[in-house]
């Protein structure tokens, strides 16, 4: 068993629940996959169910300073709206849902191998892995609440989610969405960054 295999969670809507995660915590509740729409003028993300149906859609404005983003259910009604403001060195996503909870998420810790962001608000914890591109979400309680796998090459930014508390799938949901925002940027950065210094060499 390699590293790949031990940490690395995606899997494909209609492939069995990832056994490490069922090992750890059982058989989800349900699960939801992500794909991005890309070359497009709005950034879209569709999420869909273990039947590839959407159940879930995030949109983009674009351009937008503030990465505005809107979570709509499978009949076009609001689920949280997301966005962004910058603070020193690191970004703050907000977040908004339709039930009018709100809670934050920052990445000023997102650059360390292994991870802990609180999400302020709700007093939940995403615990995240960069190289094995998998997270898992706790809350107050410390109880699982989703794990959270990215596909490790994908044209299309592949994510899937497998939810342990059916509950929370809305806000789960929300936090998908700001945490692929959130690799983007951050890969968007790292990328700029590089760029910079090879062409000062």
């Amino acid at each position: 068993m390699g590293v790949t295999s031990k940490f690395h969670r995606f899997r494909e809507a209609g492939e069995q629940a990832n056994v490490n995660n069922v090992a750890a915590f059982g058989t989800p509740s349900r699960s939801l996959f992500t794909s991005s729409k890309i070359f497009t003028l709005h950034k879209r993300i569709e999420i869909t169910d273990d039947q590839e149906q959407v159940v879930y859609l995030a949109s983009t404005k674009f351009p937008s300073l503030h990465d505005k983003t809107t979570v709509t259910d499978a009949s076009g009604e609001q689920v949280a709206f997301i966005s962004k403001k910058f603070f020193t060195l690191h970004e703050r996503h907000f977040v908004t849902m339709a039930d009018g909870t709100e809670f934050q998420i920052s990445n000023e810790l997102f650059h360390l191998i292994k991870d802990i962001t609180n999400i302020e608000g709700l007093g939940w914890q995403l615990r995240g892995n960069i190289i094995g591109l998998n997270f898992e979400l706790y809350d107050q309680d410390g109880s699982i609440i989703a794990v959270i796998g990215q596909k490790m090459i994908s044209l299309h930014d592949k994510y899937c989610v497998d939810i342990y508390k059916p509950e929370c799938e809305k806000v789960v949901v929300a936090i998908l969405i700001t945490l692929q925002h959130m690799i983007r940027d951050r890969e968007a950065a790292a990328a700029a960054s590089s760029s910079s210094s090879s062409s000062g060499n």
